[in-house]
């Protein structure tokens, strides 16, 4: 499925700029996540979904550096890290229990079935970040991880601490046949701050365009949306062609980490001498980075010589 109308996120606006959109479609992005790691199907879906919802909202911030969502709960699936770059390089990876998993699948009888999120996480927390560097304020934004969906978890961060009326939609596209491709995608539309004549005139006007803007958003299908026939253009002409749409901006999106030998080598050569004997085996220290997995093989004497 992989083409030119994936990877992408669509920037949007309808009503004359009283509300504003995302649109992301995630495949090959996905794919070299998950090809890294080799998660069992529910937590494939997990990161999938994940990523889409990261990508929606790292989109909707202005910032220069690494917006990060991130999980920790008491679920078979007890964190999930997605983070992006502004240069729109995204990675990610969860940490899950294969017993606990097994366990839990069990009990629900939906053995190796891909489920809503939050039945995998459990109890726990989402958390939002925007790390601009050491010379600036870290931004976070944190909710409990309360609701049926990931989606349903999001909403609850907007109407409790944000305070923005936002309307959220995520799909999923599992492997399918002999495929072993992901598809993850969202839409995200939120109602902007009124502003001198760029909305419309009073009160009752606006909520009935929110609600008409609301009621089209969840008009869109999953057949429609994973369309790579397609464009992003086209799907939100379908959808909005009659609100005055407006496409402000498209981002890509691909794989990126930022491990490095040299990162890893500074970080081993912060710990204490004793510290690095515990770690060694055979006068060798071996670390894996757990977005990539790429291994990193260290030998102790260039760690404590330094």
């Amino acid at each position: 499925m992989s083409n030119n109308n994936f990877d992408t996120c669509t920037s949007f606006h309808i009503d004359n700029g009283a509300f504003r959109g995302r649109l992301v479609r995630l495949n090959k992005v996905i794919d070299t996540i998950l090809e890294k790691h080799g998660y069992p199907l529910p937590v494939s879906a997990v990161i999938a979904e994940s990523s889409a919802l990261a990508a929606i909202l790292a989109s909707s911030l202005k910032y220069d550096g690494l917006f990060t969502l991130q999980t920790q709960s008491n679920g078979p699936v007890s964190m999930v890290v997605v983070d992006i770059t502004s240069e729109g390089k995204i990675r990610a990876y969860a940490k899950f229990d294969e017993k606990h998993l097994a366990h839990s699948q069990a009990l629900r009888k939906t053995d190796g079935k891909i489920e809503a999120a939050p039945h995998l996480m459990g109890e726990g927390h989402l958390a939002f970040t925007v790390d601009q560097g050491p010379d600036t304020d870290l931004y976070q934004g944190i909710v409990d991880l309360q609701g049926k969906t990931l989606t349903d978890c999001a909403l609850r961060y907007f109407k409790q601490s944000e305070q923005i009326d936002t309307a959220l939609q995520l799909f999923l596209l599992p492997p399918e046949g002999d495929s072993h491709s992901w598809s993850a995608a969202g839409i995200m539309i939120q109602k902007m701050p009124a502003t001198g004549g760029k909305t419309p005139q009073n009160e009752e006007e606006l909520a009935e365009s929110w609600n008409q803007a609301q009621v089209f958003m969840h008009s869109l299908t999953a057949d429609e949306i994973f369309n790579a026939d397609l464009s992003a253009e086209d799907i939100l002409h379908r959808l909005y062609h009659a609100n005055n749409l407006v496409i402000t901006k498209t981002a890509d999106y691909s794989f990126g980490c930022r491990c490095s030998r040299e990162k890893l080598l500074k970080t081993l050569r912060s710990f204490s001498k004793e510290e690095i004997e515990s770690l060694a085996e055979n006068n060798k220290i071996t670390a894996d980075c757990q977005f990539c997995s790429e291994k990193y093989v260290f030998d102790k004497g260039e760690i404590i010589s330094q």
